[in-house]
């Protein structure tokens, strides 16, 4: 039986985290494809990219591999695409770049360390591996295939509005207010920088979240000379207004820059890369993961793509009210476009058989790649705003974006479960 009373941790970080940055440059990229492909009359369906990027002091690195329109190669003067002694058509770096320039300013940084304008950018991306487009590219009446072997988690619980794991949801939180009190120079906030971390514990009673016991919070200043002190009186106020009202009480325990100095941030601080905060992009460590990352990749990817689909699919069970708690998982191998299995879990809450339902997810969603980004709507310009405070648990967007947040499956869902 599992426990009704505990505490439970989770972490978030902000978008000025050097790992942060560079999913928000990959994810920009992904959007550059996607604009660009339209612009050029490209089927957004043929689109890929799988970018990966890492920062350091004054450096960025691209790389992966793409599939992109032709305003996004390199010409030469008579505008005759140029190619690679393979016979790989060769990217041109000048919009990449621009992409990665733009999203930096966005975050913050104007340090010396680690400058939008002056930080030298390397664009090494190159043409898709055509023995992985043979299993992934539509042919004649054949489905298109799974980018990659893998499997994908999607989890809901009735702990917040937006029906995600509530350490998780508040520690974006903080972060995602903070972030608004620093661009909008709201009084001391505009003395902080972009980088910080946050981790919040949450004690439970009954299996309810009920109060906040311990709250880490280490965030990134541009004086000098402010003391741990002095952050915590800036962020204290930021930290409650986030929080729900009587979760902090005299007993919550502290921790704001618990080394001391925090100047030196993002990637002049520490190096980053793209994918290293999958915990933080999902439910917190509150639900299993299946260990692809998301940010840089087309939705022929199912590391990401099946992923915001388990997601959506839990997310509408529980809103069905099939259930309090829901894991599901779905598995694929590359080339091959049905999933292998699907896998459920109502974590002993549920008000259906877990087979049934298994059987119900696959009736009421084409769990193929195809299927899963035309339901959801993928093949778009959608992913910058992912990068931070979680792909999950946010508002669905006019522009399409966190289409898998919505919960338009609840009627097919239990019409799909009722006794025949």
């Amino acid at each position: 039986m599992a426990r009704s009373s505990f505490q439970f941790t989770s972490e978030s970080v902000s978008e000025g985290h050097p790992d942060k940055v560079c999913d928000r440059i990959s994810d920009e990229i992904v959007d550059l494809v996607f604009r660009e492909a339209k612009k050029a009359d490209m089927d957004p369906s043929k689109v890929r990219i799988a970018c990966e990027t890492l920062a350091t002091t004054n450096r960025v690195v691209i790389a992966g591999e793409v599939r992109v329109p032709e305003t996004l190669l390199k010409k030469d003067k008579e505008g005759n695409v140029l190619h690679d002694p393979s016979g790989a058509p060769l990217v041109n770096p000048s919009k990449f770049k621009s992409a990665a320039r733009k999203a930096i300013r966005a975050i913050g940084y104007e340090q010396s360390g680690f400058h939008w304008k002056s930080c030298k950018i390397d664009v090494l991306l190159h043409g898709q591996s055509a023995d992985i487009a043979q299993g992934v590219d539509e042919s004649g009446n054949k489905d298109v295939g799974a980018g990659d072997q893998g499997i994908m988690f999607g989890y809901a619980a009735r702990e917040t509005p937006e029906l995600l794991p509530a350490p998780i949801y508040y520690a974006h939180k903080i972060l995602e207010t903070l972030t608004t009190a620093r661009k909008a120079n709201h009084g001391p906030a505009g003395k902080l920088g972009p980088d910080a971390k946050t981790q919040v514990t949450v004690r439970y009673e009954n299996g309810q979240p009920v109060a906040v016991t311990q709250i880490v919070l280490s965030t990134q200043h541009l004086d000098e000379s402010l003391t741990s002190s002095d952050v915590r009186t800036i962020v204290e106020p930021i930290v409650r207004e986030a929080l729900p009202q009587g979760w902090i009480s005299d007993e919550t325990v502290w921790h704001v820059n618990p080394t001391g100095k925090f100047v030196v941030g993002g990637p002049d601080g520490d190096a980053g890369l793209t994918g290293r905060k999958i915990i933080v992009d999902t439910y917190g460590g509150a639900a299993p993961h299946g260990g692809g990352a998301f940010s840089g990749k087309d939705p022929t990817k199912v590391d990401r793509s099946a992923a915001y689909a388990a997601r959506y699919l839990a997310k509408n069970v529980v809103a069905a009210g099939l259930a309090d708690r829901a894991t599901i998982q779905l598995s694929y191998a590359i080339g091959v476009a049905k999933p292998l299995s699907i896998y459920v879990d109502l974590h002993g809450t549920g008000k259906v058989d877990e087979a049934r339902l298994e059987k119900a997810l696959a009736e009421v969603m084409d769990l193929t790649p195809r299927g899963i980004r035309t339901h959801l709507d993928l093949n778009k310009p959608i992913y910058a705003k992912t990068a931070a405070y979680g792909h999950f648990g946010r508002k669905p967007g006019r522009d399409g974006s966190f289409s898998w947040e919505k919960t338009d499956l609840v009627k097919a869902l239990k019409d799909a479960v009722k006794p025949h």
